[in-house]
């Protein structure tokens, strides 16, 4: 799927302005984004990801991607390594490549966008999956394309060959059912040339906002659908977790209606964007011994924006 998406960004990059035909273009893993969902028991439905991307697209329209499938994240552990070691079956990567003609295609200016239909092979675990896929291209700049999923994307995992693994993991689990059929999204970004792209990460990593309480609401609600499954922020209703309504400024362990383990009973401390900010971080170390499978938000930015998010609701 990265991969199609990748050959697409290519066509539509090669096809810009006429002095950057002749230029090379690279996957900037750091904007880019592979995200696959699950539903178990029916009713809990999970988001996960790839954190890990690469890809190019050479001058004369060879596009090549790859998935390192170890970066699989769940946000629960134990889940990543049982999806490493029985899904993946330790496989390093799933990897797509294809020859695009560029002869023929339509220059897309700087802000202007597309859709398209793209077919390509899918080299997954040493299976060759036939993918068609509707894109939606948006030029950002001279130099830089973003390719993103304009439908879901759905992938049988009998077409992948891993119900066996999943059924593995459903034993595991002691779940009574795990979808089969995984709904795809993706945002895929390139840049002409590897020199961009590699200055990319490093850019990011200097412009994350540290401030608590400096994020954006908007993209906090977005980074809180990992939670979803748990959580509920603008309801009081329990579920798996405490719902979060009111959490800013509340003792802990402080919901009505919900069973809390001893290792949350035992603290005393106020919910607070200090605490909230220490906690999402690292929840394990934070409060050793609780029982929230989640362990953590890798980025600060996110941590930000999901506290702005709830400090919105508390409005």
């Amino acid at each position: 799927m990265t991969k199609f998406s990748l050959a697409t960004l290519a066509l539509i990059a090669t096809t810009a302005a006429s002095p950057l035909i002749a230029q090379s273009w690279t996957l900037n893993g750091d904007a880019s984004r592979i995200a696959f969902g699950s539903i178990k028991k029916d009713t809990v439905g999970e988001v996960h990801e790839f954190t890990s991307l690469s890809g190019a697209v050479t001058s004369d329209g060879m596009a090549s991607i790859e998935i390192d499938l170890a970066s699989v994240e769940t946000y629960i552990d134990i889940r990543n390594e049982r999806m490493r070691e029985f899904v993946f079956a330790a496989a390093p990567s799933a990897s797509f490549s294809t020859q695009l003609d560029m002869a023929g295609l339509n220059a897309l200016a700087t802000g202007g966008t597309a859709t398209q239909t793209v077919k390509g092979t899918l080299d997954f675990l040493g299976n060759a999956v036939d993918v068609e896929a509707d894109l939606f291209v948006a030029r950002l700049s001279e130099t830089s394309v973003m390719v993103t999923t304009d439908s879901l994307l759905m992938l049988s995992t009998a077409d992948l060959g891993i119900d066996g693994g999943v059924d593995k993991l459903q034993e595991l689990a002691d779940l009574p059912s795990i979808t089969r059929v995984t709904p795809v999204t993706l945002r895929l970004v390139f840049d002409a040339g590897s020199e961009t792209a590699a200055a990319a990460p490093e850019t990011t990593v200097a412009t994350a906002a540290p401030a608590a309480m400096a994020g954006d609401p908007a993209a906090g609600e977005k980074v809180f659908r990992k939670c979803k499954a748990c959580h509920v922020a603008d309801a009081e209703k329990n579920r798996a977790g405490p719902h979060l309504v009111g959490i800013i400024g509340r003792p802990i362990a402080q919901v009505e209606g919900f069973k809390y383990s001893s290792a949350f009973q035992e603290q005393d401390l106020i919910w607070n964007t200090e605490t909230l900010t220490a906690y999402l971080t690292d929840p394990k170390s934070y409060i050793p011994g609780n029982k929230m499978a989640f362990r953590g938000l890798r980025k600060a930015e996110d941590i930000d924006n999901v506290l702005a998010y709830f400090a919105d609701l508390a409005k």
